[in-house]
C-alpha cells in the first residue's frame, strides 16, 4: 500500500459515476443544478449496456469500485456482466458476472470483508484491487438477464497521471462453471494463460451432487498450479479444498482478510468461498494453469446411498478389488466424485491487456439452478 503521509506530485484524483462517466474536472453533479439529479442508471433493461467509467490518452490507476443494485436476485447477480478494457484493447481483460467479480458466489449476497473485496451489509459490491492502465481504460456493465434493474448506483475512484512501472501488470478476471460427470477430471480454475504475471486467487461456488452422493463431504480436492514449464505434475500443490482457504475438517461460515467462506448453507448444502494470494504470491514468468480436484470423503455407513444410486465412484487408496456391496473392514476414506457443480472467478495480473481466454458463458448457463 502507498504511504498515506506522502503527497505525490503529478497524479490527480477522479471519481466516475452516472453523472460524470469521464470524471471530467469541474463537471460532477451537474444534473438538476447539482442537487442529485442523476445518481444512478435507471431502468437498466434486458439488453442494455452502459459505460461506467472512461479515460483516454492518460495513465492512471483505479483505486476503488463501489456498486449497488436494487434487485439482488440470482438472475441479476449473475446476469449483469462486468467488463474492463485497458489501453484500447479490443477484448476485455475482466469479463465476468458482476457479483462473482466482487467475491459474491452462488448468485447470493452476504456481508463480509476481505483485503480486496467487501460487502458491509450484504447490499453492495466493493473492490480495492489496484487496476493500473497506461493509455486509457473503459469499464462497462451489460444486462444479459431477462429482468430490468431499476437502479444501478456506482462510483469508480481512480487517479490519473500515475507513473506506471514497466513491471506493473494489468488486472484480469476469468469466470467459468462446470459440472463434469467424468471421474478424476479436475475442475479448471484458470485455463492456461501465457505471459508474465501474478495469480491473485479466486472465489468459488459449489453445489455438491447430493442426488448421487448424498451429503458426503465434497471438498478434499487439492489445488494445483502448473507454473511455466510444468508438465503432468505441478510445481505448486495444496493438500485439500478447505485447507486451501485456511481452515480444516470441512468448513463453516467465516470471512477473514485473505480467505473465507461467506456461505456455508447446510440446509441446501451449498458453499461459496474465496482465497486471496497476498502475502503468499503465485508468480509466473511464462505460463500458468490452475486446477482443483473433485475429491470427497465418506464413512462406511454413507455407502448405502451410493450403492442405491450407482453413480461414478472410485475409492482412492483402496485395493483394486474393492466391492461396493461388500466393503469388509473399510471404514472411511477419500473418493473420486463427479457431477458437482463448480463455478469460479479467478483474478490475476498479466503483463499484457488481453489474455486470450474463452469468452464468458451465456447468462442462462451462469444462472441455471440458482
Amino acid at each position: 500500500m502507498d504511504d498515506i503521509s506522502l503527497i505525490p506530485t503529478g497524479p490527480s484524483t477522479r471519481w466516475a459515476c452516472a453523472e460524470n462517466v469521464d470524471a471530467t474536472p469541474g463537471a460532477g453533479g451537474a444534473s438538476r443544478g447539482g442537487r442529485k439529479g442523476t445518481p444512478c442508471l435507471r431502468g437498466f433493461a434486458p439488453g442494455a449496456s452502459a459505460v461506467l467509467a472512461h479515460a483516454e490518452g492518460v495513465s492512471g490507476r483505479i483505486r476503488r469500485i463501489w456498486i449497488t443494485i436494487f434487485n439482488r436476485s440470482p438472475a441479476l447477480l449473475r446476469g449483469l456482466r462486468l467488463r474492463c478494457f485497458w489501453d484500447g484493447a479490443a477484448t476485455a481483460a475482466v469479463d465476468v458476472p458482476l457479483a462473482d467479480f466482487f467475491a459474491q458466489g452462488l448468485g447470493r449476497m452476504s456481508a463480509f470483508e476481505s483485503e480486496w473485496f467487501s460487502s458491509p451489509e450484504g447490499r453492495s459490491f466493493v473492490s480495492t484491487l489496484p487496476m493500473p492502465f497506461r493509455t486509457g481504460m473503459r469499464i462497462e456493465l451489460a444486462n444479459e438477464s431477462d429482468l430490468t434493474e431499476e437502479m444501478v448506483f456506482y462510483q469508480v475512484d481512480y487517479t490519473v497521471g500515475d507513473r506506471i512501472p514497466d513491471h506493473a501488470g494489468y488486472l484480469h478476471a476469468h469466470w467459468r462453471r462446470e459440472a463434469s460427470g467424468v471421474l478424476a477430471e479436475d475442475y479448471v480454475i484458470l485455463p492456461a494463460v501465457a505471459g508474465r504475471g501474478r495469480f491473485l486467487g479466486a472465489c468459488f461456488s459449489v453445489i455438491p451432487n447430493t442426488a448421487d452422493y448424498g451429503r458426503t463431504w465434497w471438498g478434499e480436492g487439492e489445488v494445483k498450479a502448473f507454473v511455466d514449464g510444468d508438465g503432468a505434475l505441478p510445481t505448486l500443490c495444496g493438500t485439500g479444498t478447505e485447507d486451501y482457504i485456511g481452515t480444516a475438517w470441512a468448513q463453516g461460515r467465516f470471512a477473514h482478510r485473505w480467505q473465507g467462506c461467506p456461505i456455508a448453507d447446510e440446509e441446501r448444502y451449498r458453499y461459496a468461498f474465496y482465497r486471496l494470494h497476498g502475502p503468499d504470491p503465485v508468480l509466473f514468468q511464462q505460463r500458468l494453469r490452475v486446477t482443483i480436484q473433485r475429491i470427497g470423503w465418506l464413512r462406511a455407513e454413507q455407502l448405502l446411498h451410493i450403492r442405491e444410486r450407482r453413480p461414478p465412484f472410485r475409492l482412492i487408496g483402496c485395493a483394486e478389488d474393492f466391492d461396493l456391496d461388500r466393503p469388509a473392514t473399510w471404514r472411511c476414506g477419500v473418493f473420486e466424485r463427479a457431477g458437482d457443480d463448480w463455478a469460479s472467478c479467478a483474478w490475476f495480473y498479466l503483463d499484457r491487456p488481453e489474455n486470450g481466454l474463452p469468452p464468458l458463458a451465456p447468462a442462462g448457463e451462469r444462472i441455471a439452478g440458482l
